[in-house]
């Protein structure tokens, strides 16, 4: 398996949706065409974007924000099933604390704690408060 790792905000929106289906983050029954065809907005908006590709199809993706020098912050960590645990993951988050060495590194997930702590992220008593937005639960 070749993974080719690119640096490039403007991801395919239908191989976006895809990834976010099969990885749980979206859900068919509540996807209107407006959001399909937003899809990747947030990529676009990010800071910086890197994706893992093996030819012509995502399969993975992570998205920062970040002010370059205080703190940066991970989003929508993303890889296919199939591609899990072949280290796919820990390049994506690599090549964003490459992009941003000084600074600090905040990801806010439940899911994949065990994950972000094997590769050095330490837990703190930080909460994260949301107030939901039109596309979220």
């Amino acid at each position: 398996m070749d993974i080719e790792y690119k640096n490039n905000k403007d991801l395919p929106c239908d191989q976006l949706y895809r990834l976010f289906l099969a990885v749980g983050w979206a859900a068919e029954d509540a996807t209107t065409p407006e959001m399909l065809d937003n899809f990747n907005v947030g990529f676009l908006n990010s800071t910086f974007v890197f994706s893992a590709w093996n030819g012509n199809e995502l399969v993975g993706c992570v998205r920062v924000l970040s002010d370059f020098h205080f703190r940066s912050v991970i989003y929508d960590l993303a890889v296919l099933p199939e591609y899990q645990q072949r280290g796919i993951g820990t390049e994506l988050v690599q090549r964003c604390r490459d992009a941003c060495a000084s600074s600090e590194w905040l990801v806010q997930t439940d899911q994949a704690k065990g994950f972000y702590e094997k590769i050095g992220f330490i837990l703190n008593e930080d909460v994260f408060l949301r107030i939901p937005g039109r596309w979220s639960k």
